[in-house]
């Protein structure tokens, strides 16, 4: 029996457990859009396709599942490249449908023609062009294949509409395609228990990967009593309340955390890049024979740390849980170590409850501390706003903060909030954001009013660039050059007219109340705090070695 290409698409996703897709319709795909009138999948309208594929994105984070997003030709394909890129960098599993010229059109210069397939090759695990509908299953069950296996990512399907439109046998939706299985290597496995026995310092460093491992890295953690940071992406991985977490270490990372990353003589790290932003110069070890056991599922970021190494390629749990039976029950102990690290963290206790003026963004993340819980999930924008989050937020569960790590994409914060909130409607969401990045993709206030995905925006509001800002006064002798954004809009005035409720916060002990009420509301919610636009997010490790460490007066 034959079916439309359309329908059996949408039969397929469905089949996998797809319930929602984020999109914007168009001349190349609006067939897909007509077969969507009888599909059981919901469609969310956003107002730009960037924003369909961060709401994807956001959605697959919240969720542990694919994000979907979908756009027509042309400038709909060109506009998801952001999010889509931003999905790529941070390993976060999407599906992007794009719809495409006729395949007889193909190269011929037609109406919204871009060459997606190739656009999107270098920021997907995959890209698929469905010249012939009979490959249709083919894409659609590997891409899904694709996404979540090993490390996770996009996959990219070009849809062009005449093989769309076009018959296919509904008995080959049901074929069978395969995807090589994930390569793994753990035969450094003996080596690292030796040198987990041999080591005098040992510290565990937890990244996005370990995100699904949160059980293992804590029963490793309690095993071995030894010290525990975490990179931006590993936020929520360990719970903030754990003793002997030190919290995040990095460019704006907490003080405990630098100081016992440069102390260790030995590095477990489980699912980090070692980054520029995570390990550089001023918070690498110090040890000449300093050592790295790197547990990680990609192999492509083994080595880059210059340290002595054993790398354990395989999915986090399955490489903690060989590490961990390999370990024996033969008793390790570091007690001097574990009371430094304990010591370090009680001198650099991270909470300030300063009630100044202007309202000092600290003092915001004090007041939301008091409001998150289990049930709450906090996403971010890119810039202060990011670092002010990651470095006083006590996060408890992983997937519970969501941001944009490695591409650092402003306007991320707003839309992936919608997006897990359309994944996890039982839950309360928060985003944290500023006027810089918020008046990129304020127009999705329409789209969370209009789907019924009520999330609190938390707005911190210092009239400029503040990262960008704070770099140039640090680095560039305080010439300052395009930072200042000028008369914002009046914030509560635009929320309201997107039919949200507005906030507008100036002292200190106004922010509590304000965030309960946004919290506590059925439709979207701006709080404005106006922050003191010379605060600085400290301390602020310089990528130059030369140049020391900006701490100022901070002390975390």
């Amino acid at each position: 029996m034959d079916m439309r290409g359309t329908k059996a698409l949408l039969s397929m996703l469905e089949k996998k457990g797809v319930d929602t897709v984020f999109g914007y319709p168009g001349g190349s795909i609006i067939s897909v859009y007509d077969e969507l009138l009888d599909s059981s999948i919901r469609h969310i309208l956003v107002r730009h396709e960037q924003c369909a594929a961060h709401m994807a994105d956001g959605y697959a984070r919240a969720k542990n599942q694919p994000g979907v997003c979908m756009a027509t030709s042309g400038p709909g394909a060109t506009n998801l490249v952001t999010g889509i890129a931003t999905a790529f960098a941070d390993s976060s599993p999407m599906i992007a449908l794009t719809g495409q010229v006729a395949a007889g059109s193909l190269g011929q210069g037609a109406f919204q023609e871009v060459d997606a397939y190739s656009l999107l090759m270098p920021i997907t695990k995959h890209s698929y062009r469905v010249l012939d509908v009979n490959r249709l299953p083919h894409a659609v069950s590997e891409a899904w294949e694709i996404c979540q296996t090993g490390r996770r990512g996009p996959v990219h399907i070009d849809l062009p509409i005449d093989q769309m439109n076009a018959d296919i046998d509904e008995s080959l939706l049901d074929g069978r395609f395969g995807v090589k299985p994930q390569t793994e290597d753990l035969s450094g496995l003996h080596e690292a228990v030796q040198w987990i026995r041999d080591s005098k310092r040992p510290l565990i460093l937890v990244g996005g990967g370990a995100i699904d491992a949160s059980k293992e890295v804590m029963e490793l953690a309690r095993i071995m009593r030894a010290p525990v940071v975490n990179t931006l992406m590993g936020m929520g991985v360990v719970p903030s309340s754990y003793e002997l977490n030190l919290g995040p270490l990095g460019l704006h990372g907490r003080l405990s955390a630098l100081e016992m990353s440069t102390e260790a003589d030995l590095i477990i790290s489980i699912g980090s890049r070692f980054s520029d932003r995570t390990y550089s110069p001023h918070d690498r070890m110090t040890d000449p024979q300093g050592r790295v056991i790197h547990i990680d599922i990609d192999p492509t970021e083994f080595n880059k740390h210059r340290h002595q190494c054993v790398n354990l390629q395989a999915d986090a749990r399955k490489a903690i849980r060989a590490l961990i039976c390999a370990m024996g029950s033969a008793p390790m102990s570091w007690a001097q170590w574990t009371e430094h690290a304990l010591q370090v963290k009680r001198a650099h206790v991270c909470d300030d409850d300063r009630c100044c003026m202007p309202i000092a963004p600290q003092k915001v993340m004090h007041e939301i501390n008091k409001l998150i819980d289990d049930d709450t999930i906090v996403t971010t924008d890119v810039g202060q706003n990011q670092m002010w989050a990651m470095h006083y937020l006590n996060i408890e569960h992983p997937r519970q903060f969501l941001t944009s790590g490695t591409f650092g994409t402003m306007g991320f914060g707003l839309p992936s909030a919608i997006g897990a909130k359309a994944a996890m409607p039982g839950k309360k969401v928060m985003t944290i954001t500023g006027d810089g990045g918020l008046q990129m993709v304020i127009q999705e206030l329409a789209t969370s009013v209009a789907e019924h995905l009520p999330v609190t925006v938390v707005l911190l509001n210092n009239g400029c660039l503040g990262m960008i800002r704070q770099m140039q006064k640090h680095y560039w002798n305080g010439r300052y050059s395009a930072e200042v954004l000028g008369d914002d809009p009046d914030f509560v005035t635009v929320a309201r007219g997107f039919r949200c409720n507005g906030i507008h916060v100036e002292r200190p002990e106004e922010i509590g109340d304000a965030l309960r009420q946004a919290m506590d509301s059925d439709v979207t919610t701006i709080v404005e705090v106006m922050v003191d636009p010379e605060a600085d997010i400290l301390p602020m490790l310089p990528m130059n070695p030369r140049i020391p460490i900006i701490k100022g007066d901070c002390h975390y």
